[in-house]
Order: structure tokens, then sequence, then C-alpha cells
């Protein structure tokens, strides 16, 4: 059985799917559906049992094997940006967390979560080293705090008795098991309709266009032209396809930015959903572009460049290509329009 936290969710129910297409049905998924909507996400899937993450938690406390479980993927969390309750934030990401790396441990089963690109802050520099990491928000900082607590068990690993003492200064950390760590950056794609106003300016742009046929992007900000700001768009099928490389490459472990290590415009991709539409359409004249002023609550929190430096996940032999806007947005568009 393989565990899904968060596969009711936004990129946990891509990897049900991409699990799906291996045959794999025997997926236990834990969720919070306190949005019944979010169970949309899995009404083509395949899945074994379902669990509410609270239920899921105290069978965690209480010891419970759930029998032999090939590996977890943690997707749960609290991903809403603008959630300032540090209290909840902290319960839901962190402690939340660290409870089932500690279950996952004991049982040298793989674990594998989701980080955030957010712990670097405004950048400039996306490396997965600490000089490099200032979170601006409770989210962000959450997803941090796992990440430095993860890396201090690892790193303790190396510090051993003396010779001939026959044990570990620390035997308590030592992990055996793969135990991996992925910063997402800007991930758009199928099934994130639930999330509402944290959803991808993929999915926004396309409700623009229906509604109005004109995109609104910020003016410039930053020393970047309107619309030039620049994020690392990915599409969520390269990080599925991530995921379950790590499922096949259990000598893997640490901590991985899943960027495409390219970073583009505001304007590719609105350029990409007009250009999507124009062909559905037949019409070269449909669809256009608004910039609108800049908000000031905005101004100095706003991270005008990510870019994955990709460096890492490439060395451990991720050598597969990562999709570019133009052909991620066809994917996406073609996937929402489908009849």
């Amino acid at each position: 059985m393989i565990i899904v936290t968060g596969g009711a969710g936004f990129i946990g129910s891509n990897i049900v799917q991409g699990l799906n297409a291996r045959g794999i049905s025997d997926i236990l998924v834990v969720d919070d559906l306190t949005d019944g909507r979010k169970c949309l996400n899995l009404s083509d899937a395949n899945i074994h049992d379902y669990l509410d993450k609270d239920d899921f938690l105290a069978r965690l406390k209480d010891g419970e094997s759930f029998g032999a479980i090939d590996a977890v993927f943690h997707e749960g969390a609290c991903s809403t940006t603008t959630e300032w309750d540090g209290r909840f934030m902290m319960k839901v990401n962190f402690e939340f967390t660290k409870t089932l790396l500690g279950w996952c441990v004991s049982r040298k089963t793989p674990f594998i979560y989701a980080s955030s690109a957010s712990v670097y802050g405004m950048g400039p520099t996306f490396r997965e080293a600490r000089e490099f990491e200032q979170p601006l928000n409770v989210y962000a900082w959450s997803k941090f705090l796992f990440d430095c607590h993860l890396r201090a068990r690892m790193e303790n690993l190396s510090v051993r008795a003396p010779q001939n003492s026959g044990k570990n200064l620390r035997s308590h950390n030592i992990i055996s098991s793969q135990i991996v760590g992925l910063r997402y950056f800007n991930v758009y794609g199928p099934r994130e309709q639930h999330k509402g106003a944290m959803a991808s300016v993929a999915y926004h742009f396309d409700t623009q266009l229906q509604n109005s046929g004109r995109l609104r992007l910020f003016e410039g900000s930053d020393g970047y032209g309107p619309g030039e700001q620049r994020r690392d768009f990915i599409h969520v099928d390269d990080v599925v396809a991530v995921n379950l490389w790590l499922l096949d490459n259990p000598h893997v472990s640490g901590i991985f930015n899943v960027g495409t290590g390219r970073a583009q415009s505001f304007n590719d991709v609105a350029r990409a959903a007009i250009d999507w539409y124009r062909r559905q359409r037949g019409d070269t004249s449909f669809g256009g572009i608004d910039y609108i002023p800049f908000p000031d609550h905005l101004k100095g929190r706003y991270q005008s460049f990510t870019e994955a430096d990709m460096s890492a996940l490439r060395a451990a032999g991720y050598d597969r290509p990562f999709m570019d806007v133009a052909e991620g947005m066809t994917r996406y568009l073609d996937w929402l329009h489908k009849t």
C-alpha cells in the first residue's frame, strides 16, 4: 500500500492519478474534506481507502502500522500563504509532518514530502542551502522549519561515538530509509480548481478569458516591465514525474528543488493562453492584456523573480526534460476544456 496525504488536493490527487496510471490502486488517501468539493479530484481515481487527517494522526500516535506500506507521499498541508494564524499553521504543517516522519523512520518507510520554494523569500538565489533561505510568511516559515528539523537529523548521522564504542552517539536519530523534501516552485495544472484565490495564474487566466476575453497583469515592479515579472512555472505532470522517479529510486534522499530551472514571464503565460484560445476559436484577434497598478500591499513582499537551481536533482540522477510554458499551458487548457 502507498499512503498519499493531501490526496484529494491539487498535487496529491495528481500523484494518485500517476500511481493509477502504473496500475497501482492500493492507495490510502488522507485528507480534510471540510471542503467536500475536493472529492471531485478523485472521482475518476481508484483508491483502496480514505481517512480523515485527524483520525490518521491519532492512529499514527497510537502506533498503528497500517500493514506493509511501500511509501508515503506527504502532500497534506495548509498552503494558504495569506494565513497568519501561526498556531494553526505550525500544528498542521510542522507538528503533523514531524509525527509522520518519526512514524516512517521507525518503520523504514520511504517518506517523500512537499516543501516549498517560498522558503527562499525574495531570492535572488534559489539553491538548497541555508544561506539562501529567508521565509517571508508563516506558511513559508513552517515549511522552512521542518526542512531544518530534517537536516539536523540527517547531519547527526555523521556524528559517531569514539572508535570501538559499539554504538552511535545519537542512535535515536538514525535514518536508514529514503527521506526526500521537494521544494515546489509555481505549479499549475489539472485538479486545482478548488483552491480558489490560491489557484495558479494559469487557472485564473483561463477564467478571465472565458469571462471577458481580456487578461489582467501587474504593471512593472522591481525593475521589471509590465507583466515581465518572472517565475519558474512547472506543470503538475512534471511534479508527479519527479515524485514517481523518487519512488523508483529509494537510494536518493535529501532536499531538492522542483522547478523547470527556467524563469518565464507572466506575459509568456498570458500569450500562451491567448494563443490557445485563438487556435480554438479560429480568431487571431481574440484576447488582449490590460496592465493594472501594482498593489501597495504587495510592495516589498512580492517575488518578482524565481528560478529553481536544479543542480542537486540533476546530480541525483533525474534527467527528464521539463515542459516550458507554451507546452504546459496547451496541455492544461486541453484538459480544462475537454468534452
